[in-house]
């Protein structure tokens, strides 16, 4: 589905990304790594939203390397960004208006009410009044109105009670019935290899390995090795 080929990003003189290279299929796939390893950077590079010094972003055989944020969402990659960025005075159900495309698809506000009821209580409220796991569901209900292809979620679970981690990661599960790809970037380990088969670990801008989230979850060693915790420890 996505195929990212020895991307290289720099902000100003200093490289962030050293030619990482990775690959989205069907399924969830999860992206982990501690503090400033790129992985936002590699977000942004991704949605058009930075430019590429070098390599390839291809969707569908389709290459979104050398397009704009808004091209690259047409042809259908959604994000949900880190820190949710919902609008303070729109209410719910602006929002969801806003961003549903009017048309027949699989994702309407109507279904948005139903994964999220919480949302549907909150309708008429705006996103400031909104509790940061509410505010949440709504960048992940933005997201999913697009129908698109493919959703980036950039650290969604953070900050977030353990009760709506686990309904998150219950709704991100969900995503491949609908045939959507999910490219998930994840500090919280649990989540990662809770919605993913295969977890990607990022290091110094690179993609150090890919292995079984089984592997991961199981190996203190590795997590300590790269993450510098271990699962007992988040």
């Amino acid at each position: 589905m996505l195929s990212v080929t020895d991307l290289h990003v720099n902000y100003g003189r200093a490289e962030i990304l050293h030619g990482v290279s990775l690959d989205v299929g069907e399924k969830p796939l999860s992206v982990v790594g501690r503090n400033g390893m790129g992985k936002t950077t590699f977000c942004y590079a991704i949605m058009g939203m930075i430019p590429v010094r070098s390599g390839a972003v291809v969707l569908d055989n389709v290459p979104l390397h050398r397009r704009s944020a808004m091209q690259v969402a047409r042809r259908g990659i959604a994000i949900v960004p880190q820190g949710r960025r919902v609008f303070p005075s729109l209410s719910v159900d602006e929002h969801l208006k806003l961003a549903s495309r009017g048309q027949k698809a699989a994702w309407t506000p109507e279904r948005i009410y139903d994964t999220f009821p919480r949302l549907a209580e909150r309708r008429s409220n705006g996103g400031a009044q909104l509790s940061g796991g509410e505010q949440q569901m709504l960048a992940i209900a933005r997201a999913l109105l697009r129908n698109p292809r493919l959703v980036i979620m950039d650290e969604p679970s953070e900050g977030l009670a353990p009760v709506i981690v686990d309904q998150l990661i219950d709704v991100l599960k969900r995503l491949s019935l609908d045939k959507i790809g999910l490219l998930l970037i994840e500090q919280n380990l649990r989540v990662a290899t809770s919605v993913s088969d295969t977890v990607a670990i990022m290091l110094g801008g690179r993609v150090a390995t890919t292995l079984p989230a089984a592997q991961l979850s199981a190996d203190a060693t590795l997590q300590r090795r790269y993450l510098g915790v271990s699962s007992t420890m988040h």
